[in-house]
């Protein structure tokens, strides 16, 4: 069974760190593009970045300099590191994958997690 699951989510204050993990199921994570997403109350689903199968990052503006992915193929996991955290970034986060062997990343995803929240607060 082909599965995400998405961990490492929680309560934060403004300035702080996470690391979200993305643990993949039912297949091998070598050779998909995997993004993370994010879902604020109220608010459409945005990308927030990205990785190619060739490991090229993508950033969204208001993330850059301070969110990094990367991929542990040997757990089939890939990470979010959130640094200097803002209220803004609160929302449920989600990573997608696609088997997609190209240096950019795909448009849509096949493949989904559950989410995990994560809030920014004082």
């Amino acid at each position: 069974q082909v599965q995400l699951v998405e961990s490492g989510g929680g309560l934060v204050q403004p300035g702080g760190s996470l690391r979200l993990s993305c643990i993949a199921s039912g297949f091998v994570l070598d050779d998909y593009a995997i993004s993370w997403f994010r879902q604020a109350p109220g608010k459409e689903r945005e990308e927030v970045l990205c990785t190619s199968a060739y490991d090229t990052p993508y950033y969204a503006g208001s993330v850059k300099g301070r969110f990094t992915i990367s991929r542990d193929k040997t757990k089939n996991t890939v990470y979010l590191q959130m640094n200097s955290l803002k209220p803004e970034d609160t929302a449920v986060y989600y990573c997608a994958a696609k088997y997609y062997v190209q240096s950019y990343c795909p448009e849509e995803y096949d493949h989904w997690g559950r989410g995990t929240q994560v809030t920014v607060s004082s």
